[in-house]
């Protein structure tokens, strides 16, 4: 294990992945947050704020915008985030909502807003659309040589009645990290109809495989204004729990009317310990993070390796990012949801089925915990399999 990368048992903890009454007994690899402790540089701003003693309600100081801008100016080539285009949030699903809000309550219409997305997809999304009444339009990705591409005629065309693109990126769970050229392309359809909006979920920005580079929205479209990117660094510093989400939103009007959504659904206040961690994360934690996507990555390798040599029938998909492996399961003849319940219920493994992401025959498996815990699941797995 890297240096810095400490796992930490979390049996016991009141942790949704490990204590919820579904994983209890199992090795949840499922959650997607990480058994990793936090980088010593949070842990110690954490406890220099805990030592203040009072936790009332909190303002968003500059060293937050400033250490969000530094950030992704010179780790990703983002420039251009400021304090007057940086909206901040509990996370970044609640973030997505408001945006909904936002707009729907800028339509000149009273019909839904048509969100048009990729799938499989993240399945918030799904409950997102349905839960603030609006209509989804599906754009399934299609599989070439093992690896997720765009249906670019079904993008096109279903573009012409949509009111939002709502992008991953990178994509969850299909693991896919955008190109340049694929954002541009993408950009380029949606500014055919100027009243097409782009929201760009960028949560696992941080995560990209050797050979593949996260590319922000943003830079794609650095003269547009008709989109947003919710970001955080809850998954890439293991802080989800800490509450603390940011929306880049280039328009000034948008951004006012965002900032009135985010209040209508009463998700503008933020934890303190968030804000202080936050600025660890991106300020003093980037040694960390590279050590982490190294071990990330070698789970990665592990699992590829694993799947040839043991259990060939499954199939990983080309991962290029994020800390979700993406595996074909269908040469076992049942739904990803039957194997899922069976493998909990017989070999105590606890895994995403596809169909919670709209897609079939595929499981999510979450790589973001110790070597031995992986190595166990997986032989736990085969011996399922071949008993």
């Amino acid at each position: 294990m890297g240096r810095s990368i400490e796992f930490v048992n979390r049996s016991g903890s009141d942790c949704y992945k490990w204590d919820s009454e579904q994983a209890q007994g199992t090795l949840p690899l499922w959650v997607a947050d990480m058994d990793f402790k936090a980088a010593k540089p949070i842990r110690e701003a954490m406890q220099r704020r805990l030592e203040h003693g009072v936790f009332g309600y909190s303002i968003v100081p500059q060293a937050n915008y400033d250490a969000v801008a530094s950030w992704f100016d010179r780790r990703h080539g983002w420039k251009g985030i400021t304090r007057d285009n940086l909206l901040y949030t509990t996370a970044v699903v609640p973030a997505i909502a408001a945006i909904f809000k936002a707009l729907q309550l800028r339509k000149d219409s009273c019909s839904p807003l048509r969100v048009l997305t990729f799938t499989p997809a993240y399945n918030c999304f799904f409950a997102c659309i349905e839960n603030m009444c609006c209509e989804l339009i599906p754009s399934p990705l299609v599989v070439r040589n093992n690896r997720y591409e765009v249906d670019w005629k079904d993008l096109e065309q279903k573009a012409k009645n949509a009111d939002v693109f709502l992008l991953c990126n990178p994509h969850n769970p299909t693991g896919r990290v955008w190109s340049r050229e694929e954002l541009e392309h993408m950009a380029d359809i949606m500014r055919r109809d100027e009243h097409i909006f782009v929201l760009s979920d960028e949560i696992h920005c941080e995560f990209a495989f050797p050979g593949h580079t996260y590319t922000p929205f943003a830079t794609i479209v650095e003269n547009d204004k008709n989109f947003c990117v919710c970001t955080s660094a809850s998954k890439a510093f293991n802080i989800a729990g800490l509450l603390c989400a940011n929306i880049f939103v280039p328009n000034a009007e948008l951004f006012a009317q965002i900032n009135h959504a985010l209040e209508i659904h009463e998700v503008n206040g933020l934890n303190p310990f968030g804000l202080v961690a936050q600025v660890a994360a991106y300020n003093e934690s980037e040694q960390w993070l590279d050590e982490l996507n190294a071990y990330i990555y070698d789970n990665f390798c592990y699992l590829r390796d694993f799947l040839k040599a043991k259990l060939p029938q499954l199939i990983l998909h080309e991962t290029e990012g994020t800390y979700l492996g993406w595996v074909n399961i269908e040469a076992l003849g049942i739904s990803s949801e039957q194997f899922c319940a069976d493998l909990s219920a017989k070999a105590r493994v606890l895994l995403n089925p596809s169909e919670m992401y709209g897609g079939e025959k595929y499981v999510r498996i979450n790589l973001a915990t110790s070597r031995e815990i992986l190595s166990e699941a997986l032989e736990r797995i085969e011996k399922y399999i071949h008993p």
